[in-house]
């Protein structure tokens, strides 16, 4: 029996109900995002019910889905990946990670400074794309790497790989890593690469996420104590730092995934295979880019045949996202919105599932494999149709 979990990294589905406190009221990944281009043509998830959970154009609800349908909302306290995350599977975050709207503290960029040895640039929120045209020239003179966040609780250092080595520029993720702990302990410290000229940087698909390790057991832990197959496609690695998996595949585009999904699914796992797909996220809900937004769903859609038929009687498909990221608004930030929630398994009829929280997925995925939960969350797996 295996669980396949897809994860399309800041596709959202409406503002949550306490959006206003994130700024994020108006927030719609998928209708905005469908309104901006005309319409969307996603077929097979529309065959699972996707038109059925809002009026996205060019989605129509369907009177037969093939799929179950619902909605998730997040009770932890964030609207970044870690959390969202790690509430899929069991653990709700309550205290927010920090953020630094003006930058970080003296003492953590100083020690910083004295650990790899050189002054640094940046040390402000900013676009990733944005911050190094302003500041790579500079670092290209310099060799100091680019510091700078975001809305979300990360340090991301950008570094070009000819002045940097990846491997160096890795090391210093690690040294940050280290540094950023109790009152500063950020979700996520990112290695940024980028090459190029100045006025033509671009960033590499090189990108390395370094986490801070959930605080207790998730389900994927559980479930590779009981003797299961835990795989991780994606940044999964990243999001978790290694905890909870049997193997590990860091993909970084789309494609690549989603081919790596088909292939792992194939083979028909004991267990859980869970997949991150960046590309939504980081290529163009962070860049304000409903085009490529849509043609990356549509894209997925055509994919999707191909994963549903790695779907054996008793396995279990889901699919659904960890944040919004809406490419129409004026921010090119995570939004706080619901996130669709699809479930795909041979033979079984299509149901309305109604709104649920995303730790009931981590609750529903233990209940199908027969082990402990983390105790958070409840069990979709009675209101899917047997």
């Amino acid at each position: 029996m295996q669980v396949v979990v897809i994860v399309l990294d800041g596709v959202g589905i409406g503002n949550a109900p306490d959006a206003a406190l994130f700024g994020d009221e108006g927030s719609n990944t998928l209708v905005n995002t469908a309104g901006a281009v005309g319409g969307l043509h996603i077929p097979n998830l529309q065959a699972l019910g996707l038109g059925n959970l809002d009026k996205i154009e060019g989605v129509v609800p369907i009177d037969a889905p093939v799929g179950s349908f619902g909605r998730l909302r997040e009770l932890s306290n964030g609207k970044g990946s870690t959390v969202g995350h790690w509430e899929l599977m069991g653990i709700i975050t309550k205290r927010p990670f920090p953020t630094y709207p003006n930058g970080f503290p003296p003492d953590v960029i100083d020690e910083f400074k004295k650990r790899i040895g050189r002054d640094i640039l940046g040390n402000i929120p900013a676009s990733g794309t944005v911050i190094i045209e302003q500041l790579g020239k500079e670092h290209i003179r310099t060799g100091y790497p680019i510091v700078y966040t975001s809305a979300d609780s990360v340090f991301q250092i950008a570094a070009h790989k000819e002045i940097v080595p990846l491997e160096t520029l890795y090391e210093w993720c690690r040294i940050a890593r280290e540094i950023l702990t109790g009152d500063n302990a950020v979700a996520r410290v990112i290695a940024r690469p980028f090459v190029g000229e100045p006025g033509n940087f671009t960033r590499t698909a090189e990108r390395k996420d370094f986490s801070l390790p959930p605080p207790r057991d998730t389900v994927l832990d559980i479930a590779k104590s009981s003797g299961f197959d835990v795989v991780g496609i994606g940044k999964i690695e990243d999001l978790f730092a290694f905890r909870g998996l049997t193997e590990s595949y860091h993909t970084h585009r789309n494609p690549e995934g989603i081919e790596k999904i088909i292939e792992i699914a194939g083979e028909h796992r004991n267990g859980i295979i869970f997949a991150n797909l960046i590309d939504f996220d980081q290529l163009y809900g962070h860049r304000n880019d409903p085009s490529g937004m849509a043609e990356a769903l549509e894209e997925f859609d055509r994919y999707l045949p191909d994963i549903m038929a790695t779907i054996k009687e008793n396995d279990y498909l889901f699919i659904t996202a960890d944040h919004g990221n809406d490419p129409t608004t004026p921010s090119t930030d995570h939004s706080r919105e619901e996130v669709p929630l699809l479930v795909f398994s041979r033979g079984k009829k299509g149901k309305a599932l109604g709104t649920h929280h995303f730790c009931d997925l981590g609750a529903t995925i233990a209940d199908i494999l027969g082990i402990d939960s983390t105790g958070c969350g409840e069990s979709l797996l009675p209101l899917i149709p047997g």
